[in-house]
C-alpha cells in the first residue's frame, strides 16, 4: 500500500486523504450514535449496534495508522 511507503508528508495527498478519512469515519460514527438512539424497531436498533461496532473499528484503525505514521 502506497500510503505506508511515502515518509515525506508533502510528497502527495495520501495524508491529507487520511485525514479527511478519519474526519469521515467521526462523523459516520457520531450519525450512527445519533440514529440508535432514536430507534425503536428491534431490527434496527440491531443494525445500529452492528454499525456502531464497525465504525468504531474504522475509526480506531485510522486513529491507529495516523499515530504509525506521526500525523
Amino acid at each position: 500500500m502506497k500510503l505506508f511507503q511515502s515518509k515525506n508528508k508533502g510528497q502527495d495527498g495520501d495524508y491529507l486523504l487520511l485525514q479527511k478519512d478519519i474526519q469521515q469515519a467521526a462523523q459516520d460514527l457520531r450519525s450512527t450514535y445519533t440514529n440508535l438512539s432514536h430507534v425503536v424497531e428491534p431490527d434496527l436498533i440491531d443494525y445500529y449496534i452492528y454499525k456502531a461496532k464497525a465504525d468504531q473499528m474504522r475509526y480506531t484503525y485510522l486513529l491507529h495508522c495516523a499515530k504509525k505514521l506521526n500525523l
